[in-house]
């Protein structure tokens, strides 16, 4: 205090403690302008953000909105992104709208949480999933699980026909296979027990629809085949049908569509 107060008391001293002060007030200012600096250099930082592109209703999957397009990434302000906001479609792995997102919104945290992984939250376009009941031995059951890749064959018992697609008189079926769908992804195996120790195992499989039609049918009127494919490296031969004919003698399968369709 005594030494405060002699410095006021002269003109030396005055001079000094005003320098002192206005030497601490451009500090100060100097310091805060270096805040407001950095502050508008961070709010008008471009910075990137997923917009949806239309509608997406709630429980779409992050997978779902990828696949079809239904965002968009932008740039922006850091200053005018909501808090939560994607920048990177990665973000949508694993996780499903919570709520209906309305075209333009910006993608955030609280607009997703975790898929409980549906049977129906990857499915896009003409995707389908069918579940096919099948037998120990048609099925690779115990074998097959799913991730893994398979063929499907379907089996008939075929009535030749006459040139005109009428049954030909007398004749016999005559059994006949043919690989209906190639390099499918298994979905899901399910084992249900019923009574008497009776058990049906379901194999579900990802399909386009025109596929899923195609195996409806086998299964319902006729027998279907499942044959596991390499984990890598699967190659395919063209499908062709299997009857005695082609099996014991080597008979061309084009031989035998013909006798199938009346034609010798």
């Amino acid at each position: 205090m005594q030494l405060a107060s002699k410095l006021i008391s002269t003109k030396r001293g005055m001079i000094l403690v005003a320098a002192a002060a206005a030497l601490l007030a451009g500090m100060l200012i100097l310091i805060y302008l270096n805040g407001y600096r950095s502050t508008v250099k961070a709010e008008g930082a471009p910075v990137t953000v997923l917009i949806a592109q239309q509608n997406i209703p709630r429980g779409t999957s992050g997978t779902a909105i990828a696949a079809n397009g239904l965002f968009k990434t932008t740039t922006m302000r850091e200053s005018q992104l909501r808090e939560g906001a994607f920048s990177d479609p990665v973000n949508l792995n694993g996780k499903a709208a919570t709520h209906d997102i309305y075209k333009g919104s910006q993608l955030t945290a609280t607009d997703f949480s975790a898929s409980e992984q549906a049977l129906s939250s990857d499915l896009t376009g003409t995707t389908r999933l069918i579940g096919v009941p099948l037998d120990s031995a048609h099925g690779l059951i115990g074998e097959v699980e799913a991730g893994n890749h398979v063929d499907v064959f379907a089996g008939f018992n075929v009535i030749p026909l006459n040139a005109d697609g009428t049954p030909i008189a007398g004749a016999q079926t005559r059994p006949v296979l043919k690989r209906i769908i190639t390099d499918v992804p298994v979905v899901r195996v399910a084992s249900k027990t019923g009574g008497l120790g009776s058990s049906t195992t379901k194999v579900i499989l990802r399909l386009t629809d025109k596929q899923a039609a195609d195996l409806a049918f086998s299964s319902d009127n006729g027998k279907v085949w499942l044959t596991l494919r390499p984990g890598a490296g699967a190659q395919s031969s063209p499908p062709n049908i299997v009857t005695l004919e082609t099996v014991l003698f080597g008979v061309p399968p084009i031989a035998i569509l013909r006798s199938l369709r009346g034609h010798r």
